[in-house]
């Protein structure tokens, strides 16, 4: 018994490490961008620490880097998270009715540990992947960006092929989910979505509709097990 039990929790541990390897190394760009854009070591790690989410992270670096305002860049940075309210939608019945198990679960419910968590069937599974996935990828994220903001200039992250990061742990994401009929109808329904609204709304809006589309992957069932 205790053999088929880490051999079932093995596959889970071991994707949720590679996939945080792959997004720490994109935390290393970040970092020295961050200070590129004229922010302090400490209030980069203190925007990893806090928001923990590299999309809105880059973006309201971005727009710091080429002169923006404060306001632009936050507004940038919430509109981008947003998505991670639509995850959370989707996976607060994970985690039963405990207000503090929400709140906390709350700050890592972001597009890596809700790839994570719904991939797997099984409650306890799910569990493992969403925690693992969690720690070690905050961690990994955390130490990233201090090594990162620590070398500062000295790293272009274009030559050593940090930037590739975030898109390698995309496709880590996303390869399980495919194996599934509703992984498949989520991300179809997802690139749809993003496709056609794109003649009408603003650059950005599309993708964070598209988010919509990860109701259709998560199955009733699943979720009616509290954490």
């Amino acid at each position: 018994m205790k053999l088929r039990i880490e051999s079932d929790v093995r596959p889970v541990v071991t994707s949720a490490l590679a996939l945080s390897g792959a997004v720490g190394v994109f935390a290393l760009a970040f970092g020295v961008l961050a200070v590129g854009a004229g922010a302090s070591v400490w209030q980069t790690c203190a925007l990893s620490f806090f928001a923990f989410t590299g999309a809105s992270q880059m973006s309201a670096m971005s727009i710091i880097s080429t002169g923006g305002t404060v306001s632009a860049a936050l507004g940038s940075g919430l509109l981008l998270a947003a998505r991670n309210g639509v995850y959370g939608l989707a996976l607060s019945p994970y985690f039963g009715e405990s207000l503090g198990k929400r709140l906390l679960a709350a700050h890592f419910v972001i597009d890596e540990t809700t790839a994570m968590m719904t991939a797997q069937t099984n409650p306890r599974l799910q569990k493992i992947a969403f925690w693992t996935t969690a720690i070690a990828l905050f961690s990994l994220w955390n130490l990233g960006t201090l090594i990162g903001a620590v070398l500062g200039g000295s790293i272009d992250p274009h030559t050593y092929g940090l930037d590739v990061g975030f898109t390698a742990a995309y496709i880590t994401m996303l390869v399980p989910h495919l194996r599934t009929k509703n992984g498949r109808a989520a991300a179809a329904g997802g690139g749809l979505l993003s496709v056609v609204l794109a003649p009408f709304l603003p650059v950005g809006l599309p993708i964070l509709a598209s988010g919509l589309a990860i109701f259709i992957g998560v199955k009733p069932q699943r979720v009616q097990v509290p954490v």
